[in-house]
C-alpha cells in the first residue's frame, strides 16, 4: 500500500469493486440484463409452432447443446434400450427354432450354442457387441437368420457408438470451460488517457497456456427510436476498441486494459457524468481466440450495465517485477481508484474549446490611457467646429473681415464629416495652411479639432503638422507659390506690419 501511495500520491482512494464485499455505491434496482456476467445470453425462444422439427433435423447439435444431465440420461437409455432390443431378438430366434428346450441335447445343433433363456441371450449379445468372445456361446452354420441378425447388430452398434461417443466427446472438449479461466473486471471505468476521455475495462488470462489470435469486440445494447418513429428495442452498435489501429488484436499473457476512445464517432459522445445516472444501456464484451492446447475456438463474454460504469476512476496496477519474472497480483484485479476527470461530455468540451478565448483583462487606468491615445491619433469620432475661424483671436477676425480677405480657408471635408478647424494649431501652421488653400484646395490638410487634456500633446501634434505642411509646400507647383518672397526665410515676414505686431503680442 505504501508503494502505491508513493506512485499515485496520498490523495487517492482505492475502491474495491468486488461484488462479494461491501461497496459504498448507492443501491440501484436490479435491471434485466441482455447478457449475464458469466456470458450466458438471457434470451428464451417461445411459440415456435411447427418449427420444433428443425431441432430434429440437426440432432447432433441439439444433443451437444443439451445440459449434461440430459446427455447422460440419453446416453444410458440409448445403450440400455438397444441392448435389450437386440437381446430380445436373439431370444426370439432361439424360441422360434426351439433351441430353448433342446439346448442340453448334444445331438441337436442350435442357432446359438448354449442359449437356454433370455439372460443367456442377453449375455451373448453383450459378448458380441463388446467383442469379448468368451468362447462358450457362438453362432452355428445351421442358422442363416442368426447370421443376418449378427450383421445388423454390428452395423447398428457402430452407428450408436459413433453418435453417442462422438456427442459425449464434443461435449467434454467444448472450450466453454476454457472461458472460465478468462477474467473480466467487475466494472468498467471512464477517465482520461493521453488527454482523451476513454471507456476502459480489464481482461486477464489465468492459465499459462496462451490464447492464439485473441481478438476483442464490444457492442452497445440500447433501445432507440428512429427519426421516422420506428422503435428499435435492444439496438446493437459497435464500439471501436482499436479496429483501425490493430489494438483489438491482443497478446494476452498478462492482464490488459481495453480502451474505447470517446470521440465524435462514439455513441458516448454526449455522455456526461450527470447524464450517466439517467441512461439505460448495456455494453457486451466478446473475447475470441484459439485455445493453444486444443486448437479450438473459444469465446468468452460479459456485460456492463450503466450502474457498472464508474466515472472518474482508474484501475489499480497489478504487475510487479520480481527476481527474474513478472508477478501478477489478481487480488487487485477488480480494484479502482479515483482520479480527477472532467464531468462534462466530449461534446461539451469540444463546444467550449471552439469558443473564442476572452482577451486579457485591462485595468481602468490602462483603458483610459488607451482611449486618450485613440483620441489623439485618430481622425474619426472627434467633435468638429462649425466655424473654421471661430478659435482665432477676435481682433484678428475683425481685421480679416474688414480687409475682405480670408486668413484661413476651411479645409475640404468629406460629405459625411463636418468642416474642421485649425484654430487649435500654432499660428504659423495656420498661415501655411492659408497659403496652400489659395491655389489647390484638394491638397489642403483636413484637420479636426482635437480635444486633448495635455498641452505637450498639442504642441507635439502641431509640430508634426508644421513639418508636413513644409513638405507639401515644397512639392506643390503653382505660380503664386513660386512668386512668394522668401528673402527673410520666414512666412511671417509677408504679413502686414500690423499683423506681425499682433502676432508678436499674441
Amino acid at each position: 500500500m505504501s508503494t502505491i501511495r508513493r506512485k499515485f500520491g496520498d490523495d487517492y482512494r482505492v475502491v474495491n469493486t468486488n461484488r462479494g464485499m461491501s461497496f459504498s455505491a448507492p443501491a440501484k434496482r436490479k435491471r434485466q440484463r441482455f447478457v449475464e456476467k458469466n456470458g450466458r445470453c438471457n434470451v428464451q425462444h417461445g411459440n415456435l409452432g411447427g418449427e420444433n422439427s428443425r431441432y430434429l433435423s440437426d440432432l447432433f447439435t441439439t444433443l451437444v447443446d443439451l445440459k449434461w444431465r440430459w446427455n447422460m440420461l440419453i446416453f444410458l437409455l440409448t445403450y440400455t434400450v438397444a441392448w435389450l432390443i437386440m437381446a430380445s431378438m436373439w431370444w426370439i430366434i432361439a424360441y422360434i427354432r426351439g433351441d430353448l428346450g433342446n439346448g442340453h441335447d448334444e445331438s441337436y445343433t442350435p442357432c446359438v450354442a448354449n442359449v437356454y433363456n433370455f439372460p443367456s441371450a442377453f449375455l451373448f449379445f453383450i459378448e458380441t457387441e463388446a467383442t469379448i468372445g468368451y468362447g462358450y456361446r457362438y453362432i452355428t452354420e445351421k442358422c442363416p437368420e442368426g447370421i443376418i441378425l449378427f450383421l445388423f447388430q454390428s452395423l447398428l452398434g457402430s452407428i450408436v457408438d459413433a453418435f453417442l461417443i462422438g456427442c459425449m466427446f464434443i461435449k467434454m472438449s467444448q472450450p466453454k470451460k476454457r472461458a472460465e479461466t478468462l477474467m473480466f473486471s467487475q466494472d468498467s471505468v471512464i477517465s482520461q488517457r493521453d488527454g482523451k476521455l476513454c471507456l476502459m475495462f480489464r481482461i486477464g488470462n489465468l492459465r499459462n497456456s496462451h490464447m492464439v489470435s485473441a481478438q476483442i469486440r464490444c457492442k452497445l445494447i440500447k433501445s432507440r427510436q428512429t427519426p421516422e418513429g420506428e422503435f428499435l428495442p435492444l439496438d446493437q452498435r459497435e464500439l471501436d476498441v482499436g479496429f483501425g489501429t490493430g489494438a483489438d488484436q491482443l497478446f494476452l499473457v498478462s492482464p490488459l486494459t481495453i480502451c474505447h476512445e470517446i470521440n465524435s464517432n462514439s455513441p458516448f459522445f454526449d455522455l456526461s457524468q450527470r447524464s450517466l445516472m439517467n441512461e439505460q444501456f448495456e455494453i457486451v464484451v466478446i473475447l475470441e481466440g484459439i485455445v493453444e492446447t486444443t486448437g479450438m475456438t473459444c469465446q468468452a463474454r460479459t456485460s456492463y450495465t450503466e450502474d457498472e460504469v464508474l466515472w472518474g476512476h482508474r484501475f489499480l496496477p497489478v504487475m510487479s517485477l520480481e527476481d527474474g519474472f513478472f508477478r501478477v497480483d489478481y487480488s487487485q484485479f477488480h480494484n479502482t481508484f479515483e482520479v480527477p476527470t472532467p464531468p462534462y461530455s466530449v461534446k461539451e468540451q469540444d463546444e467550449k474549446s471552439s469558443l473564442p478565448s476572452p482577451g486579457p483583462l485591462l485595468s481602468p487606468a490602462m483603458i483610459d490611457g488607451r482611449r486618450r491615445r485613440e483620441r489623439i491619433f485618430s481622425l474619426d469620432g472627434v467633435p468638429h467646429a462649425d466655424e473654421p475661424g471661430s478659435k482665432l483671436p477676435s481682433k484678428l477676425q475683425r481685421m480679416s473681415s474688414k480687409n475682405g480677405k480670408e486668413v484661413l480657408k476651411p479645409a475640404v471635408t468629406l460629405p459625411t464629416e463636418k468642416a474642421s478647424s485649425t484654430g487649435d494649431l500654432p499660428l504659423r501652421v495656420q498661415r501655411l495652411g492659408s497659403l496652400l488653400g489659395q491655389e489647390e484646395p484638394e491638397n489642403l490638410l483636413q484637420l479636426k479639432a482635437l480635444k486633448m487634456g495635455s498641452e505637450a500633446h498639442t504642441q507635439s501634434a502641431g509640430e508634426l503638422e508644421y513639418h508636413r505642411l513644409l513638405l507639401m509646400t515644397a512639392s506643390v507647383a503653382g505660380p503664386n507659390l513660386n512668386s512668394l518672397p522668401m528673402s527673410s526665410g520666414r512666412p511671417e515676414d509677408n504679413l502686414p506690419p500690423k499683423l506681425r505686431r499682433m502676432n508678436a503680442d499674441h
